[in-house]
């Protein structure tokens, strides 16, 4: 139920030279839409054993992820210079960010001894379901796009922005839902963000490495308003 990533989503659709504007949009308005319809969804499936869901619980993950948002694009006038000129530093407080809330969930797990919860054998199966889904997922967005006549660089985007799952986003919201057993609520969530990421890193490498288009060739055409997009020269004609 937890929504897509954007970072990763991107920088992998950038690595295998897919369309990294709809990278984009896909990765934001799974993060936007999740943000209410997460909860709302964990509710529905889970009833009265869903935790502590409420309209003050809704209103606590808006303040935590909306908000910091919306404040960024209404500041990003003032900022926007600021935060390009900085970057590269800017980006190790973003990436340690969120190193510090997987260190919590981690360390809180820890506490509440939740590895002697989950037995190994459990703790496998686990892994092997989560690989399962990850392979289907892969599968699905992959050829599922072919099957819609995308073009190469869109069924990238939609490969890594549709099989992906934010552990940014999902840690927040199960320490709402799920109080003090938010550690164990988000260990196949933690176990799927690192399976992905290694996964897509493979995929994305060998997509990287997939011949160029001949001249006039492009990767990405649309038959129905004869636009074409030529990669590596950034220009569109039509």
């Amino acid at each position: 139920l937890v929504p897509s990533t954007v970072q990763s989503s991107i920088a992998f659709t950038s690595m295998a030279r897919g369309n990294v504007p709809a990278a984009i949009c896909a990765g934001s308005f799974s993060s936007l839409v999740g943000i209410v319809l997460t909860p709302l969804l964990a509710a529905a499936l889970l009833g009265s054993t869903g935790g502590g869901f409420s309209a003050d619980s809704l209103l606590k993950i808006v303040l935590q992820l909306l908000v910091p948002f919306l404040a960024g694009q209404l500041l990003r006038r003032w900022i926007g210079g600021f935060v390009a000129r900085h970057k590269k530093i800017l980006g190790y407080v973003d990436r340690g960010s969120i190193l510090l809330v997987v260190y919590t969930a981690f360390s809180e797990g820890m506490v509440q001894g939740i590895w002697h919860q989950v037995s190994p054998l459990r703790l496998g199966g686990l892994l092997a379901v989560e690989a399962v889904l990850l392979a289907v997922m892969l599968a699905v967005t992959w050829y599922g796009s072919k099957a819609l006549r995308f073009g190469r660089e869109d069924r990238i985007a939609i490969q890594f922005a549709g099989s992906k799952k934010s552990l940014a986003s999902g840690l927040p919201m199960a320490s709402v839902l799920f109080g003090a057993h938010a550690s164990l609520a988000v260990l196949p969530l933690m176990l799927f963000h690192q399976m992905q990421l290694m996964v897509c890193a493979v995929i994305a490498k060998r997509r990287s490495r997939d011949p160029e288009p001949q001249s006039g060739k492009p990767f990405s055409q649309d038959p129905a308003a004869g636009s074409r997009i030529s990669v590596g020269t950034g220009t569109r004609s039509g």
